[in-house]
């Protein structure tokens, strides 16, 4: 389960990278960052949220769309990983 934790939150990192490369922003970024410290607007949160739902070929419900779900690398890896694990 540790594995599939780190290679779900790896695919996050590097969605977020794609979109701070984008934006020409260069930060260090880490799981505990906060999202919005190193540069993503709220443009950018929708635009990370379609991305997730593509990468992981789920549909973020309506009540998981919070802002303290995408406070985080960590914090959206959890409610990823508790969404694949209901669809499992």
């Amino acid at each position: 389960m540790q594995a599939f934790n780190a290679n779900v939150q790896n695919r996050i990192l590097g969605l977020v990278k794609a979109i701070l490369e984008q934006n020409s922003i260069a930060a260090e970024i880490d799981s505990a960052s906060r999202l919005v410290d190193v540069g993503l607007t709220s443009m950018d949160m929708v635009n990370l949220m379609l991305a997730v739902e593509a990468e992981f070929d789920l549909t973020i419900p309506q009540s998981e769309i919070t802002p303290e779900n995408f406070q985080s690398i960590k914090a959206l890896e959890l409610m990823i990983v508790n969404q694949l694990q209901k669809a499992a």
